[in-house]
């Protein structure tokens, strides 16, 4: 039986896959939805006359950003109507992501909430150029836009993103540090230990997706989160006994995280955002079933973005 990778053509596609879905993950936030993307990118690619193609890794990356966008602006109005506050789609990463920290920090839980206030255009723009570091020029045919529109979204992105996403947070070993601590003090019920952890503002983001009882309006104040957290060990969650609760600590979306699981399922993710000084300033709670489905299979994603 001939290998995937063994003609010329496939063996093109497999090498750029990794980059494909790095891309897709981004514009979209899912990775069921980037996982079908790349699917549509294979497609497209094979049925495409190759001999015209001068570059197969700009070619790839052109198509598979078209049919993100085009996702992207359908899914829009599903968006909208969405129960609660609607959180990405976690993945499990490892790797590469915490070797390149921009790699991490543009994939991070905090960074795609932030993506998602972009319009379509600007969000592939955004991407395209401050990650992937493509030309305008590059980023203009990719999206079938002129060079001055793409230039003047990407300046609209740029703004956007800088005023809601500051860029300086505490160093990588220091943020696990915390999660560590954190992650003791809410399995053991120590709301005084969760308390010195947080932030006084912290701001706790809940999406169950109306598929599971959770806060539909974000939880703020310290006192409030690390009470929350601290009744893990105590009370019965989504129907799963505090004795039959696993938590572990975990990478995910390039930065440290938690995912509790009951028998036989995954229950629920944490990730974390910090200030320059280390302290917790948003947790990202992922509880809706429908998007724990990549974290359950325990597919460990490469985010790089090479």
């Amino acid at each position: 039986m001939t290998n995937l990778t063994d003609h010329p053509d496939q063996q093109v596609f497999h090498e750029h896959r990794r980059l494909l879905f790095s891309v897709a993950y981004r514009l979209l936030g899912s990775a069921a939805d980037a996982e079908d993307a790349v699917q549509d990118a294979w497609l497209k690619w094979s049925a495409a006359d190759r001999a015209q193609v001068a570059d197969p890794k700009a070619y790839l990356t052109r198509i598979v950003s078209n049919v993100a966008l085009e996702r992207l602006r359908s899914t829009r109005h599903k968006r909208e109507t969405y129960v609660g506050p609607w959180l990405p789609e976690p993945i499990l990463t490892g790797g590469d992501a915490s070797e390149a920290v921009t790699d991490a920090e543009s994939v991070s839980m905090a960074m795609l909430v932030v993506l998602e206030t972009l319009s379509p255009l600007e969000r592939a723009v955004f991407v395209l150029k401050e990650v992937f570091d493509f030309s305008h020029a590059e980023i203009a045919e990719a999206v079938e836009r002129s060079e001055a529109a793409v230039r003047q979204a990407a300046h609209r992105a740029r703004e956007h993103v800088r005023a809601r996403r500051p860029r300086f947070a505490a160093d990588r070993s220091r943020q696990r540090q915390v999660t560590e601590r954190f992650f003791a003090a809410a399995t053991g019920g120590d709301v005084n230990a969760l308390m010195e952890l947080l932030s006084p503002d912290v701001t706790l983001w809940t999406d169950g997706g109306g598929k599971v009882r959770q806060a539909l309006r974000p939880v703020v104040g310290a006192t409030t989160v690390a009470t929350w957290f601290a009744a893990i060990g105590t009370v019965a969650y989504q129907g799963v006994e505090p004795a039959d609760m696993k938590a572990e600590l975990v990478e995910i979306n390039g930065g440290p995280g938690m995912v509790f699981s009951g028998p036989g399922r995954v229950i629920a993710t944490v990730t974390f955002d910090f200030d320059t000084e280390g302290r917790i300033t948003a947790l990202h709670n992922v509880a809706n079933p429908d998007k724990l489905r990549a974290v359950a299979d325990g597919t460990t994603y490469a985010i790089g973005t090479q």
